[in-house]
């Protein structure tokens, strides 16, 4: 099907030079519009460059809050893991005190795990609201995942004398005591 134009020309109505005459305006109006346009297009496009920087920016934000979410819920599952493989079943009558929070605890173990914790080779932590006891090579992979779940970890104790090694280290044993002391 030929254009309008096309079939005003072979019908007589309009001649060559009017239709001539008429894409010369036609071009010229597109040519004004696109000039005219090209400011506000600019202005546009930056605008819309703007807000989707913007929006690039927030969503790479989102996602790194996201990424930062995702690895805590990780290390603390890992760490709930290490606990709930490595505790010790405690059995006994001995209280072992411990302070959590500023306020004294009470966890009732056996007389060689209270030996042990207080020699340093069992850790007291916390899974939930309960204390447990793990080794301490475990309890140190623990403190390098998160340390807020250590509760009580004692000072390794080298000797095995029990409380012998204080006599031996004495600061005060070279100092002279006086003869005349009275009580």
């Amino acid at each position: 099907m030929a254009s309008l134009q096309e079939q005003l020309l072979k019908a007589g109505i309009a001649d060559k030079g009017s239709a001539k005459q008429a894409r010369a305006e036609k071009r010229k109006k597109n040519k004004q519009k696109t000039k005219n346009n090209q400011g506000v297009v600019d202005e546009a496009t930056i605008a819309a460059q703007k807000a989707a920087e913007e929006k690039k920016a927030r969503s790479r934000e989102l996602n790194q809050l996201q990424q930062q979410e995702r690895e805590k819920r990780s290390v603390i599952a890992q760490v709930k893991q290490l606990i709930d493989v490595n505790k010790q079943p405690r059995k006994g009558d001995t209280v072992l005190n411990f302070t959590h929070d500023n306020v004294v605890k009470r966890m009732y173990v056996s007389a060689e795990m209270h030996k042990q914790v207080t020699k340093g080779r069992l850790t007291v932590v916390i899974l939930g609201d309960a204390y447990e006891l793990v080794p301490t090579p475990v309890a140190d992979k623990i403190a390098q995942r998160d340390d807020s779940f250590i509760i009580y970890r004692a000072d390794l104790d080298t000797s095995d004398n029990d409380g012998k090694e204080e006599a031996q280290d004495d600061w005060y044993a070279d100092y002279d005591i006086p003869d005349d002391l009275t009580w």
